[in-house]
């Protein structure tokens, strides 16, 4: 049985990717900081290991690893997926509680647990494992008035370059999906907010394309790799936007 931690797992990408998982049979790590939802997610699933979390929380997040490893015996795959995205603004209109806890989530959280997976994997037998980075359309093309939700997925771009490098002598692949406007909680509040200020929010799609896309990745055989992955809504504004 293949293995997975799902980080972010209590809602929105992270919950449907994992109860995709779930029902293909993987022993899956969901990962969150709410205990509620993770002990009804896996008492629906018993190959569900709940792994109560702070992704920017370094020692929180070694203790989950190290005990999903505990049940698990290995780490095949991380989908390093947990993310906030604050109220925005141009720069001098964003809170600095807003940017620092962005990149907290965003950027600190995604090192540290690429961090354990990439430990995990280079130490166990047989050697290796793939992480897989929720990136965002946004590291390539900014959404207007999000430059602390931009920066950040411009760094996980930059991280997931990096891995790949590096992860190519001990077997650890790395690839990023980019995603675009699936209809996750954090979404709908952008399109409520469009119809709220008369504007005509963008096109989004089910959440359930982006969960596949992910399965897609995690399920490709060590010699293959998608380096980037972009699944968007057909018709939302990608090249020009902005």
């Amino acid at each position: 049985m293949k293995t997975i931690i799902i980080t972010g797992a209590s809602s929105g990408i992270g919950r449907t990717t994992a109860e995709l998982f779930l029902a293909e049979g993987w022993t899956v790590g969901i990962l969150a900081r709410t205990k509620e939802t993770l002990n009804e997610i896996a008492a629906i699933h018993s190959n569900a290991i709940p792994l109560v979390a702070d992704v920017t929380d370094a020692a929180a997040v070694a203790t989950a690893f190290n005990g999903f490893i505990d049940q698990a015996d290995r780490l095949d795959v991380l989908f390093n997926n947990a993310g906030v995205f604050k109220p925005g603004g141009t720069i001098d209109e964003i809170e600095l509680d807003a940017w620092y806890q962005t990149v907290d989530v965003n950027l600190n959280g995604m090192f540290l647990c690429a961090r354990e997976a990439f430990r995990i994997m280079r130490n166990q037998s047989p050697q290796g494992g793939r992480i897989i980075n929720n990136g965002s359309i946004a590291a390539y093309v900014p959404r207007l008035n999000s430059v602390h939700y931009s920066t950040t997925k411009h760094a996980i771009t930059g991280l997931t370059r990096s891995l790949s490098l590096d992860g190519r002598t001990f077997g650890i692949a790395c690839g990023q999906i980019d995603i675009g406007n699936a209809r996750t909680p954090m979404v709908q509040g952008l399109v409520d907010a469009a119809v709220a200020e008369d504007r005509t929010p963008d096109p989004t799609m089910a959440v359930e394309d982006a969960a596949r896309s992910v399965l897609h990745m995690a399920s490709l055989p060590p010699e293959a790799n998608v380096q980037f992955m972009t699944v968007m809504a057909t018709t939302m504004p990608y090249i020009g936007r902005g």
